[in-house]
């Protein structure tokens, strides 16, 4: 119960906002290793039941078992290259992000990238996504609501340069204007004390 000072993890925001595109194409976008926490298998349901294009970057454990549950609407990419992950993230309609992280780099460089993320509202996203503005959440974690969700979002207009803009105060420079202010903050508090 003490006070504290939180700054974010630093994100290359800036290596995404130069791929930025006004049109998106025509599909949903999860970037994410494999594995059961990650809560993918919400996603290969949800579009399962929307019939929506979604396409999956990343490898894990889990890759066979969620292959076996998606449908044709589902792609699975296997590992993204690093200089092909910015304009993959540029052209999806909206990130999806189903899991539940204590932070989550990954939807804010989409949002680097001008686009909006689906989120489940707990954790880290709650931080990071600002609903209507740079996304949409949905509040239990199961596909039926992270369908309706999308339903939603595909309604909705939202802001490429609003998106960017957020995305770009956790930027690394961020981070480390950040960090070195709090460092100095507690080396001139020390130093204070000890003077006699």
């Amino acid at each position: 119960r003490r006070e504290s000072t939180i700054i974010y993890p630093p994100v290359e925001a800036e290596r995404f906002a130069a791929q930025p595109t006004a049109r998106p194409d025509d599909y949903y976008l999860v970037v994410s290793r494999l594995i059961p926490y990650k809560s993918i298998d919400l996603a290969v349901q949800a579009f399962g039941q929307l019939g929506l294009p979604l396409l999956i970057g990343g490898t894990g454990r889990d890759r066979a078992r969620l292959e076996g549950m998606a449908t044709p609407n589902v792609k699975f990419l296997g590992a993204v290259p690093p200089g092909d992950l910015p304009g993959l993230m540029a052209r999806c309609k909206a990130f999806i992000f189903p899991g539940y992280e204590d932070f989550g780099i990954t939807p804010l460089e989409a949002m680097a990238a001008g686009r909006p993320v689906i989120a489940y509202a707990a954790g880290g996203a709650l931080d990071t996504v600002i609903a209507g503005v740079t996304g949409v959440f949905f509040d239990q974690p199961t596909p039926e609501r992270l369908a309706a969700a999308v339903r939603r979002f595909e309604d909705m207009h939202f802001d490429p340069g609003a998106i960017r803009a957020h995305a770009m105060t956790f930027d690394r420079s961020v981070f480390e204007q950040q960090m070195g202010a709090f460092v100095t903050r507690c080396w001139e508090n020390k130093s204070v004390v000890r003077s006699p």
